[in-house]
């Protein structure tokens, strides 16, 4: 594909597989498909890795953060299980919503929590809305360890982040969905992978190999989760978002 952007004339051509187009240049189609090329190069450029939530370290889009904290405030869980922490920002930044909401924990699992990280999460204002669990998402005591922090009349919801591919996340879906809570979320994130296919250094096979393929064969499979893009608090707009999350929020339905 070849763009080109002409700002005198204010347009947007685009040239693929011998079809010539002419978008105007401020429109939302020009919008969408700008958006797509600075999200994948961001994504290369690591974009999301300038952030930081109350002292630490987020790699998320802030796009993304915007539009989870939409979701939490319309599902108002009581717990939120989150795997993969890395730097534990995303951890802070949950625990800071139930902070103003007056209620709610945050449990991380990662297969490696590194001292430094823990001590940082420990020593926050905000670690007494947080657990850590560290060990294989998927192993059997890391998700007796997970179940034992819920209580009978929990609202769960459950971010996956930790290992990305798609054999991974298929199998974190199966093992966390029986604790999401009816008209809650289990999200697989970082589908964008799938995208980049093209980009410098990323590998052929992500093409099929991301989250957003096991979302997807996921929501197909079952009659009790349905894949959707939650719905907007506010919109004066039809843009398109901003995500590195496409095919990412399941919502269990009974």
């Amino acid at each position: 594909m070849r763009i080109t952007v002409d700002d005198e004339l204010k347009t947007l051509v685009v040239e693929d597989a011998g079809v010539r187009s002419e978008i105007e240049l401020y429109s939302d189609r020009a919008f969408e498909i700008l958006s797509r090329w600075s999200l994948n190069i961001g994504w290369s450029r690591k974009y999301s890795y300038g952030f930081s939530w109350m002292g630490r370290p987020i790699i998320q889009l802030p796009d993304d953060l915007i539009r989870i904290q939409e979701v939490i405030w319309s599902v108002r869980p009581t717990v939120i299980v989150e795997t993969g922490i890395a730097h534990g920002g995303s951890l802070i930044f949950y625990a800071s919503l139930f902070e103003a909401m007056g209620a709610g924990s945050v449990v991380g699992v990662d297969i490696e929590i590194r001292p430094h990280n823990r001590d940082a999460i420990e020593a926050h204002p905000l670690s007494r809305r947080i657990a850590l669990i560290e060990g294989s998402s998927t192993d059997a005591a890391t998700l007796a360890a997970v179940r034992a922090r819920l209580k009978l009349n929990d609202r769960v919801l459950v971010i996956l982040d930790s290992d990305h591919s798609r054999r991974h996340v298929a199998a974190e879906l199966e093992a966390y969905a029986p604790m999401v809570s009816p008209g809650s979320y289990i999200v697989a994130t970082d589908g964008i992978m799938r995208d980049l296919v093209g980009a410098p250094g990323i590998p052929a096979a992500w093409d099929q190999d991301n989250p957003s393929v096991a979302a997807e064969a996921f929501a197909a499979a079952r009659d009790d989760f349905v894949l959707e893009i939650p719905p907007r608090g506010f919109a004066e707009t039809n843009l398109a978002a901003l995500t590195y999350w496409p095919s990412a929020y399941l919502r269990r339905v009974r």
